[in-house]
């Protein structure tokens, strides 16, 4: 049966340049979590599986009524792994805080924040619920770079 999903276009000369496009231009919409007590060889399986370079770790602790949440990138994985070993938590390892983006935040803006916070990837929240809607990576914005209209 051919594959009829429709998907997003990406790397298409349609595609703004990086002056005019925002992060929902380049984000990847949707993200992929795991509790706090995840095992990294889980997390690994994860990334591995769904081919991403970052898992949102939902759950961590609660603060004020809302639950904190981190991320733990392929290099966090490969750092602690290589160090201390695979008996480590998801939570243990996440980046918090999370460097965060609204949908409508200029693209240079975005990649200014990755620069200034040493991250490679920015969670995308819904500005009134607060809540993780997708995902922008330095790939992303490299795609724009290589395929966005002059």
């Amino acid at each position: 049966m051919p594959d009829t999903e429709i998907r997003p276009l990406h790397g298409s000369y349609l595609m703004p340049s990086l002056r005019r496009a925002t992060v929902a231009d380049a984000m990847h919409p949707g993200i992929l979590s795991c509790g706090p007590d995840a095992t990294l060889t889980e997390v690994a399986q994860m990334m591995a599986t769904h081919h991403v370079h970052c898992v949102a770790v939902i759950g961590i602790s609660q603060e004020e009524g809302c639950a904190v949440w981190g991320i733990v990138s392929d290099l966090d994985l490969i750092r602690a792994s290589i160090g201390d070993g695979n008996d480590q938590s998801a939570s243990s390892i996440a980046l918090q805080p999370v460097v965060t983006v609204d949908s409508s935040t200029p693209l240079r803006q975005a990649g200014e924040l990755m620069l200034r916070h040493r991250v490679s990837h920015l969670v995308v929240v819904d500005p009134e619920r607060e809540r993780p809607v997708g995902i922008l990576s330095t790939l992303d914005l490299a795609g724009m770079i290589a395929w966005g209209e002059a």
